[in-house]
């Protein structure tokens, strides 16, 4: 192929075809509000937010103990709106209207046979659990912490905490005693759901002890095996004492803004924010996954994550809702083992993250395996590489791969793909249904590259945080929008493509996304403060050649030291002190920190000075 026949970077690779696309649940939705294009859906879900809602809720079949007054309320307070004025519901009743002999997850043990959990097996798993969680005395708005990895055992704690009124507290099993501590702390979690040892790639991890190390309260424990790996306190007891022998709960009646979440995202600074999901976050799950993942009954959604991480519940609520199962995998993503499994789960959908498909082409891990089943790929949790994009694209004959883009104080996507639009690789084609992005620079004008805001309100947006202000982190000092909107930080920079769509720049914070994992750089800069001969460090993300950024740490030292020796210091205490999934690229030693009169660290100005390295 000669220069001038090489592909445009932004050339689709994928572009629906006419049966494809009167097939979509987004051409029901089309049909219903009578537009021809999806330009004019979106447009008319951001004029018409109600409606769009409504619709959702009719389409997914939301279940409610009493039905709502007003799809939206708030007298036009965009920061504090109240969804479903006047109902009651438990969002865990919407989660079970498959066929009850119809696959609800599909599990694949590290060490065993694969094997399906039916709708009706979950439903009386989570029967269990409720039942199990009153006899315990624990009583409705009690917060309870999952430290777990994605297992049907979590699914149906998750849920069945949800069904008892009680509060889900999310904290990932990869965290370590200090981070699990104050996140424990944070939430004010009166028990713990964990199991007693993590398996990885044939390793075992003492998942118990850190959770006792962190001084958690009375603990469930779940074995990994068939016999319990672990010495309980006294205070504590096995799984199997604690569900309940008989099925049966009638589920804990809510109003819509009750929290059944508190999860965690970093911010910029060392204490990561709090955040409650409600009984209408997981109705954004849901549509997101309906509308915008074109997600069906019979469907199997997999996507590598866990409860610690808002794609665990999203994965959750986005396939039962619409009547699908989930493929949940106990180990590593990374190599071919996963790959077989996407194969033999029947994955319709495959989520992904950048780093995790860079890992598979490198490695080769997909050679030989079948992904002919799988309709579409989804990407989320960092920057996507072009090219990684295109190769997983190729995997299945080249299916569309929708990137999205939001958080947990989103419950889903500002930003993502669609299946009615061409694909471009590495690359958002709308914002969601039923809210509106605007890009301004820094000066604060709209333009086609700078820092992305969001037009609330949405369903699934947050309204409050446990331990800081809403309104200052997410609305104070923020401009307003071109036609005078109130508009909603959230901290991605992003750049409109000539060719429509927007391409994701990284983050204009100071948190950054590392394997999927949004971490503040003051977390991390924390791990490293007491480490021997280091006056200061800074801790940035760089991309070289664009897609996932790389972990690079700015140092200051009172003394010569060799590099790697620094490198293998502070990555030895990222690991015990906060997490050994952040690894570091690079560190540069400098003199001092560039910082501005204010003494803030210019971030912008490491990033620069180290790119410039030769």
């Amino acid at each position: 192929m000669t220069a001038t026949e090489m592909p445009h970077p932004n050339a689709p690779l994928w572009s629906p075809a006419p049966d494809f696309a009167r097939s979509t649940n987004l051409a029901w939705l089309m049909q219903r509000v009578g537009v021809d294009s999806y330009a004019a859906l979106h447009a008319w879900s951001v004029r018409h937010r109600r409606d769009y809602w409504a619709l959702a809720i009719e389409r997914l079949g939301i279940q409610f103990q009493e039905p709502y007054q007003n799809v939206l309320g708030g007298g036009g307070n965009v920061e504090s709106p109240r969804w479903l004025e006047g109902s009651k519901l438990n969002i865990v009743e919407s989660c079970f209207d498959a066929p009850q002999d119809s696959p609800a997850i599909i599990w694949q043990p590290e060490v065993g046979p694969l094997r399906t959990f039916t709708v009706r097996d979950l439903a009386l798993m989570v029967d269990r659990v409720a039942s199990g969680v009153a006899r315990r005395g624990f009583v409705r708005g009690d917060a309870l912490a999952l430290i777990l990895p994605m297992t049907p055992w979590s699914v149906a704690a998750y849920l069945g905490l949800i069904k008892a009124g009680c509060v889900v507290v999310g904290i990932a099993e990869s965290f370590r005693p200090r981070e699990i501590a104050s996140r424990l702390r944070v939430s004010g979690a009166r028990g713990v759901i964990t199991q007693d040892i993590l398996r990885r790639g044939g390793r075992e991890w003492p998942l118990y002890d850190h959770v006792v190390e962190a001084g958690a309260p009375a603990a469930i424990v779940i074995p990994a095996a068939e016999r319990l790996q672990a010495n309980l306190r006294p205070e504590d007891c096995e799984w199997d004492e604690f569900i309940a022998p008989q099925s049966g709960f009638d589920a804990v009646a809510a109003v819509p803004d009750d929290p059944i979440n508190i999860l965690f995202s970093s911010g910029t600074t060392a204490e990561p924010k709090a955040m409650a999901w409600t009984h209408t976050t997981p109705i954004k799950c849901a549509a997101d996954a309906h509308f915008h993942h074109d997600t069906r009954p019979g469907d199997v959604l997999v996507w590598p994550t866990s409860m610690g991480w808002m794609m665990g519940p999203w994965l959750v609520f986005a396939s039962l809702m619409n009547r699908a199962a989930m493929g949940l995998f106990e180990g590593a993503p990374t190599g071919s083992e996963f790959c077989r499994f996407v194969k033999d789960s029947r994955a319709t959908m495959l989520g992904v993250v950048p780093s995790i498909v860079k890992a598979w082409r490198e490695r080769n891990c997909t050679q030989g395996i079948d992904w002919s089943g799988i309709r579409l790929f989804s990407s989320t949790g960092e920057c996507a590489n072009a090219e990684d994009m295109k190769w997983l694209s190729a995997q299945a004959g080249g299916r569309p791969v929708i990137e999205y883009c939001g958080g947990t104080e989103i419950g889903g996507a500002y930003l993502t793909g669609d299946v009615l639009s061409p694909c471009i690789p590495a690359a958002f084609s709308t914002p969601a249904l039923g809210l509106d992005v605007v890009t301004l620079d820094e000066s604060g004008q709209e333009a086609d590259e700078g820092e992305m805001f969001i037009v609330p309100p949405s369903m699934g947006l947050s309204t409050q945080l446990i331990n800081a202000d809403h309104h200052e982190v997410y609305f104070a000092g923020v401009p307003k929008g071109p036609q005078g909107q109130v508009l909603r930080r959230h901290g991605d920079r992003m750049m409109r493509l000539h060719c429509g769509g927007w391409r994701a720049l990284g983050r204009a914070d100071d948190a950054m996304n590392l394997g999927g994992i949004k971490v503040g750089a003051a977390e991390i800069e924390r791990a490293l403060q007491s480490l021997p001969g280091l006056v200061e460090t800074a801790a940035i993300a760089v991309a070289p050649n664009g897609g996932p950024s790389q972990l690079v740490i700015c140092a200051v030292s009172s003394a010569p030291q060799p590099v790697a020796g620094l490198k293998a210091m502070m990555q030895d205490a990222i690991r015990l002190e906060l997490n050994p999934l952040f690894r570091i690229h690079d560190v540069m030693v400098l003199d001092a920190l560039p910082r501005t009169a204010s003494n803030k660290v210019m971030r912008r100005v490491l990033r620069e000075r180290y790119l410039a390295l030769p």
